[in-house]
């Protein structure tokens, strides 16, 4: 009889191992399932093999949950997309009336029987049109930016002589803030792979924040590497003003949430979707009151990435 109670045991010892085991294995390939519903490519629901009440109803409220998350993500992406066209439609609704407003501002201004306060107000509604129109083509181009038909031509773009005629045709107003450029380039010309559009836009993005907050001076430093280029801009900025680097290319964010004026605090977030739309980075840091916003692109020729 001791024998036989025994092998019973262990019998029943086996049995519940082979159980444990299975167990572990369904609960393994659960959580590999898991790992994989992270892709939003993948769909695939939570399976169980082993006849389990419990790890049943555990797969049949994951897979609950599961559903809930993907219909919470394309609720989500329809919203996005809905907001987008939103924007796009009433940035492109103001940008009409508001071209005929500067217009008719236009006209006002050449009126001979003004008086001198009538021209102050006059001069005041025309700078707040031209804040007006900014911001609409700003939400616009934003609009178009965030969607897929944005078309990139890149190609090799010559930095040194694009960034030269870039300084010559914004001559006027670095010496009307009063600022006195250092510029550095490297001996060799620099080639990189760019949309030259695209690049240009971000360069009037960054030099129009210098405008904003640089005090008698900029720095424009280009330094080539083996498959990289970057192009850093430092200029002072009081204690009042500094934003923090880590936020600085986040959508709206703005150093000194109470400032007013004709931008809605989307000029250097557009300057990062137009590097992520080139394949480039950008970067922002802050040493002893001086900020440096720097954009790293691939050289010509180079396959490499960031």
């Amino acid at each position: 009889m001791g024998y036989l109670a025994a092998g019973i045991l262990l019998a029943v010892c086996a049995v519940l191992l082979t159980v444990l085991l299975c167990m572990k294995l369904q609960i393994r390939k659960m959580r590999e399932e898991l790992s994989r519903n992270l892709d939003p490519a993948y769909n695939r629901q939570i399976t169980v093999t082993l006849l389990d009440r419990s790890l049943s109803r555990l797969a049949a409220e994951i897979n609950r949950s599961l559903d809930y998350q993907r219909q919470l993500k394309r609720d989500t992406v329809r919203a996005e997309h809905d907001l987008r066209q939103s924007v796009s439609d009433i940035a492109h609704d103001l940008r009409t009336p508001m071209t005929v407003i500067k217009g008719n501002l236009q006209l006002l201004s050449e009126e001979t029987q003004l008086s001198p306060r009538g021209r102050e107000y006059l001069s005041i509604c025309r700078e707040k049109a031209d804040d007006l129109k900014n911001m609409a083509d700003t939400f616009f181009e934003l609009s178009v930016l965030e969607s897929d038909d944005v078309s990139v031509q890149l190609r090799n773009v010559n930095l040194t002589k694009l960034l030269m005629q870039f300084l010559a045709d914004s001559e006027a107003a670095i010496r009307l803030h009063g600022l006195e450029p250092e510029i550095i380039f490297p001996e060799k010309t620099v080639c990189i792979r760019a949309d030259e559009q695209m690049l240009l836009r971000m360069l009037g993005n960054i030099l129009n924040n210098i405008l904003k907050y640089a005090e008698d001076t900029f720095r424009l430093e280009v330094r080539q590497e083996a498959e990289s280029c970057t192009v850093s801009f430092s200029n002072a900025v009081s204690a009042e003003q500094m934003p923090d680097p880590k936020r600085i290319f986040e959508r709206s964010y703005r150093a000194d949430a109470a400032r007013t004026g004709g931008s809605a605090g989307l000029g250097l977030f557009i300057v990062r979707l137009l590097a992520e739309k080139q394949g480039a980075a950008v970067s922002a840091s802050a040493e002893n009151s001086i900020l440096t916003l720097t954009m790293q692109f691939r050289t010509a020729g180079s396959t490499g990435g960031f």
